[in-house]
């Protein structure tokens, strides 16, 4: 399971509130879009869910159980740039969470672990398709690539939430309908909640399953201090998208791939 709860959580950075009041139950294996103006938290939210940052006030739960302290492995992330190790190879990016997890001292794995590891990562690289590039430094991948690389550096670790902040914004829209395709598969394949940040409203309506919308309410410069964004709309995707089931009106492009194919 992969529920989040988030219960009236305010983020305060000395007098400036950034976030006032966010309370959102988003249920297990949905994908949801998060939207809204440049500067009104969404990013800052996303950083709570990560870990990165604490609430200043109110709750954060997955699956009933507050948030360690620190990023764990039960959440990736994917950034807008590309978040791989450069000196690494295609194999080595997805390997290195294993290794540093597994042995979090030497983080290096031998023997049979370090085999199974392997295995596990080159089964990873060919789901995002990028099997002939194995042996390859993240120099020499184009963007796409990259960003194929991003995505199953943080699936290998098999997170129970998945986190994209603008994730395939600097990709040619050629590249990004190739992306999106491969997320909506993903996203159906594994089991996952996804919470993506997106300033693109088609992509937010393609791929999601609801819509959520921050903003402050009250936005003179004298008021942007004492108040924060806080949700304004939570509009669901109709008719509803689940995880591992069809579409009602587009299952060949937002359900899951039929065995075989």
């Amino acid at each position: 399971m992969s529920a989040l709860t988030i219960d009236k959580v305010w983020k305060e950075y000395g007098d400036q509130i950034v976030l006032e009041d966010i309370s959102i139950e988003i249920e297990s294996r949905a994908f949801v879009a998060l939207v809204g103006p440049s500067g009104c938290g969404k990013t800052t939210f996303l950083r709570m869910l990560l870990g990165q940052e604490p609430p200043t006030r109110g709750t954060i739960l997955i699956d009933g159980r507050p948030l360690s302290a620190e990023p764990g492995p039960d959440r990736g992330v994917v950034f807008q740039r590309y978040s791989v190790f450069p000196h690494l190879t295609v194999l080595g990016n997805v390997l290195i969470g294993k290794e540093m997890t597994t042995a979090r001292y030497s983080a290096r794995l031998f023997g049979t672990a370090r085999k199974a590891a392997i295995e596990e990562a080159r089964a990873m690289i060919a789901e995002v398709g990028l099997t002939h590039a194995e042996d390859k430094y993240p120099a020499q991948l184009s963007g796409g690539m990259q960003q194929r690389l991003a995505l199953a550096q943080a699936l290998v670790m098999k997170p129970k939430v998945l986190l994209l902040d603008e994730p395939f914004g600097a990709l040619d829209p050629g590249i990004r309908a190739e992306i999106h395709t491969l997320m909506t598969r993903l996203w159906h394949e594994n089991s996952m909640t996804v919470v993506m940040v997106t300033h693109d409203m088609r992509e937010a309506f393609t791929l999601a399953t609801r819509v959520v919308a921050f903003e402050r309410r009250r936005d003179r410069p004298e008021e942007k201090l004492r108040y924060g964004a806080t949700i304004t709309r939570d509009l669901p995707i109709w008719p509803p998208r689940q995880a591992g089931r069809p579409s009602l009106i587009r299952p060949d492009r937002d359900g899951p791939v039929a065995s075989g194919h």
